[in-house]
């Protein structure tokens, strides 16, 4: 399991987010159909858009919504705990003592040797033999509500505002792959290449894929592909005009002001799925 250890990295143990600082906040509130209260905060917040060359052309915000303070760093940890279990594969697998080949005859006489008695080969005591306590397939995956994971991205993504650097669509500003030509770019952007850094876009050109793929701190995402681990072990967090858009209609409040029966439903379900699971 990675750490987030680097004091450079964007992790909820080091954000502002999850330090209780203050920061100018909209207020909202969804109130489900049940007796609980989800209380949500909306983060607005205005960033400048550069040019492919580094200069400001324009302006865009992002308005996010983001757990309260007291409750984030328990959902952030929930959701990529969520991730990370879901990922392992649950194939590692031993062989005991009764699985082992051999073992059916006795090694030596029981007396009369010198050494210590034994009636197999294959116990766990010797090497070649069985494994106490081994590994055996299983399955280590866990559910989650998708509101729950869902505001787990967006207030991680309200913990990196301020490394986020929104640069107009440079799909077509590549006409050949080209790594040098990308980093002098991001270096226009203000940002480092050895830093690590999440780009964002809707799509993702093929010279714009060839020419960043060397970079290895470098981590290129579509909203198909986002997840709370490159957002928390970035540094900085390149969006396109496109992908804030995206993120607003997405993770923004309006969306749980559009809640449906349906994923009220489907919340329920992952509650039991839970419940299971532990048992």
């Amino acid at each position: 399991m990675a750490s987030f250890t680097s004091p450079s990295s964007l992790s909820f143990f080091s954000s502002s987010l999850f330090s209780l600082s203050p920061r100018k906040t909209v207020s909202a509130a969804y109130k489900p159909s049940n007796s609980s209260i989800l209380s949500i905060r909306c983060e607005a917040t205005t960033l400048p858009i550069l040019s492919f060359t580094g200069e400001k052309i324009g302006e865009t915000y992002l308005d996010l919504k983001s757990a309260p303070p007291e409750t984030a760093r328990a959902v952030v940890h929930r959701g990529i705990i969520t991730d990370q279990r879901n990922a392992r594969r649950g194939t590692a697998s031993t062989l005991t003592r009764g699985e082992v080949r051999g073992g059916g005859r006795k090694p030596y006489p029981q007396k009369k040797t010198g050494k210590a008695r034994r009636g197999s080969q294959t116990t766990p005591l010797r090497p070649g033999g069985g494994v106490i306590f081994g590994p055996k397939p299983r399955d280590w995956s866990i559910k989650i509500n998708r509101k729950e994971k869902r505001l787990a991205i967006s207030t991680a993504l309200s913990s990196a505002i301020g490394s986020v650097v929104v640069v107009e669509d440079f799909g077509d500003k590549f006409p050949v792959p080209k790594t040098s030509e990308f980093t002098e770019a991001m270096r226009r952007w203000g940002i480092d290449p050895k830093e690590k850094s999440m780009f964002l876009m809707p799509e993702i050109a093929d010279n714009v894929k060839l020419s960043s793929r060397n970079i290895g701190t470098l981590r290129m995402l579509t909203p198909r592909t986002l997840n709370l681990f490159d957002i928390l072990n970035s540094d900085k967090l390149v969006l396109t005009p496109a992908a804030v858009d995206y993120l607003n209609a997405c993770y923004g409040v309006e969306d749980y002001e559009g809640a449906t029966e349906e994923d009220d439903e489907e919340g329920e379900e992952g509650q039991e799925g839970s419940e299971t699971d532990g048992n």
